[in-house]
Parts: C-alpha cells; sequence; structure tokens
C-alpha cells in the first residue's frame, strides 16, 4: 500500500504552520510567560529558545522543499523533515518548559 505524497507534506506544512504560530504570533509567550512580573526575563529566555528551535525549523523547511526536487529520495526526505519539525518542536516546548 503506498502513501500519497501530500500526506506527509501537509504534516510537515502543519507542523510549519503550529512552529511559526509559537514562535512569531505569540503563542509560545502566551502559554509560558504569563506569570505578570516575571514575564519580561521569562519572554527572553524563551527568545533564545526560540532560536536553537528555528536551527531546526530551517533545516526542516530545506528538506521538505528538497523532497519535492528530488523526487527519487522523497520518502527519505520527507521524512526526516517531519522528524525535524518535531524535534523544532519539542526544543520549543522544553524549552519553554525550562524558561517559566
Amino acid at each position: 500500500m503506498r502513501i500519497s505524497p501530500v500526506i506527509p507534506t501537509v504534516a510537515s506544512l502543519l507542523l510549519a504552520a503550529l512552529w511559526g504560530l509559537s514562535v512569531f504570533a505569540g503563542w509560545g509567550l502566551e502559554a509560558f510567560c504569563t506569570d505578570g512580573e516575571t514575564s519580561v526575563a521569562c519572554a527572553e529566555r524563551l527568545d533564545s529558545v526560540s532560536t536553537l528551535s528555528g536551527l531546526f525549523a530551517v533545516l526542516a523547511a530545506f528538506l521538505t522543499v528538497s523532497a519535492w526536487l528530488f523526487p527519487a529520495r522523497f520518502a527519505v526526505l520527507i521524512g526526516s523533515a517531519v522528524l525535524a519539525w518535531v524535534i523544532a518542536e519539542g526544543v520549543l516546548f522544553v524549552g519553554g518548559m525550562l524558561a517559566q
């Protein structure tokens, strides 16, 4: 049974959207840094975590695009991209928990 390439691509795009909203739309700040007076320090710590997470996000975006440019290696590249998105989200979550 063969899986359509659209399914992992959509998964990658949804993870990208979740990461982007968490970093750029303030979802991460809302989730982790709403303690009042300590929120400024928390926001600064979360900013450094977002930068580290961004490295994995850039890798994931590169792998997603590469998967479509090199169809012979699509399964490996898109699988790696989804894994990189999960790692980027995980770094953001664990870092956010530590930033609190």
